[in-house]
């Protein structure tokens, strides 16, 4: 029974020995692939495109190193403020200005004898456009000749009765209604003349008709304006009468024009009578053209929106055309100070956001994001929020560095 015993002990001692060998071993491996892990995770963080988790749910910085050639390439500077205007930008199209857009009719009725001048023609205010053939000036002017016979009759008449009177041949009531009747046919005379005048005949020409004893039909209509003539409905025989469209020719002012647009609803309040405005049109490309706000619609449109925003253009060379499209710039309010970055220093993320690469010793770059204001002034763009005066900030070369921690290490 002892022998037993002992030697059941000692199986016992061996069974014992070879589990916490097992143990051992097991430890062992566990201590190793707890190392292994631990350098798998310090190689991953000491990686330039590493981003681990942080205890409060953020993002650790994103960072990226790059050797003395690599950062020779990158231009970088110290953040600045600079004064960022406050604008406003829509288009529109160009139309003329219809404050200074004439439809040019006959004061009367009549048929059209002759056209003198063409679409496109530039005229000067009192050339004349058209002549027609006007019966009310025919009648005018006869009624001027009747009248002018009739005061040379009652004149006579006058003259004769008084040397009567003197001669003691007749009455002093006869000389009375003689320079009664004379100076109705005067009164006659005079109106019958100022009825030719509102014709636009000048007293030269009404002499002349006086003269020649002569009626003269032709009503001469001038231009009311200098300017462009941008249509024409003129010809030969064309009856035409006063308000009747369409009208024998349209001249218009090319020194201004107008510039029409409708700006969507939320910038609708920013717009004001006599704001500066800045317009552009493809045709020229490098060409500013200055003018001011005129009008400011008094509604919002139901269907789109949209507000009328009307200003005038000033176009001394006669550039603009009706129709071009056109693009402007309103100064809305006084220029801010801000945090400006290069506009090729702010990249758009994926998902949205705008960052920037700030460094500290020129090796080391971390991506930053940061709030935009106003973008892409005078080759700026506004941060609100982000960055603080003084900072290194990478100004061209951003997109580099950006790609260069997507692609990792081998980037």
């Amino acid at each position: 029974m002892r022998i037993v015993g002992d030697f059941s002990k000692q199986a016992l001692l061996k069974v014992t020995l070879a589990l916490l060998f097992i143990v051992g071993a097991a430890a062992f491996a566990g201590s190793r692939y707890f190392v292994s892990s631990g350098s798998v995770a310090a190689a991953t963080k000491d990686r330039a495109t590493s981003i681990l988790p942080m205890s409060d749910g953020e993002r650790a910085p994103q960072f990226v190193d790059l050797t003395e050639k690599q950062v020779a390439v990158l231009k970088i500077a110290s953040a600045e403020q600079r004064s960022f205007e406050l604008l406003k930008t829509a288009v529109g199209t160009i139309d003329f200005n219809e404050n200074v857009l004439v439809q040019v009719f006959s004061q009367y009725p009549g048929k059209i004898l002759k056209a003198f001048v063409n679409l496109g023609d530039e005229v000067k205010q009192g050339d004349i456009l058209f002549t027609i053939d006007s019966p009310d000036l025919l009648q005018a002017e006869s009624v001027l000749l009747a009248s002018a016979g009739v005061l040379e009759l009652q004149t006579r008449t006058l003259a004769r009765a008084t040397q009567l009177l003197r001669a003691g041949g007749s009455a002093q009531k006869d000389v009375d209604q003689a320079t009664s009747d004379q100076q109705t046919a005067e009164g006659n005379f005079k109106a019958a003349k100022n009825a030719v005048r509102m014709f636009g005949k000048t007293d030269a020409e009404i002499e002349q008709i006086l003269a020649q004893r002569k009626v003269d039909s032709t009503l001469l209509v001038p231009s009311p304006i200098s300017g462009r003539i941008i249509a024409r409905n003129a010809a030969p025989g064309f009856l035409t009468q006063p308000g009747n469209a369409p009208a024998p020719y349209s001249v218009a002012d090319l020194s201004t024009m107008w510039m029409v647009a409708n700006v969507i609803e939320t910038d609708a309040p920013a717009y004001r009578l006599g704001q500066d405005v800045e317009v552009r049109v493809p045709a020229y490309p490098d060409t500013i053209f200055h003018g001011h706000v005129t009008t400011v619609g008094s509604m919002i449109d139901p269907n789109s929106h949209r507000q009328l925003v009307r200003s005038e253009i000033a176009d001394p060379q006669h550039l603009l055309r009706s129709g071009m499209f056109a693009s402007f710039v309103i100064r809305v309010g006084d220029a801010a100070r801000s945090l400006a970055v290069p506009v090729e220093g702010v990249v758009r993320e994926g998902d949205g956001t705008m960052t920037v690469w700030v460094t500290v010793d020129r090796r080391r770059f971390v991506k930053r994001t940061v709030k935009v204001g106003i973008q892409q002034q005078g080759g700026f763009s506004q941060i609100l929020q982000g960055l603080e005066p003084g900072e290194l900030v990478v100004t061209d070369g951003a997109v580099f560095l950006s790609n260069k921690l997507l692609l990792g290490a081998d980037g």
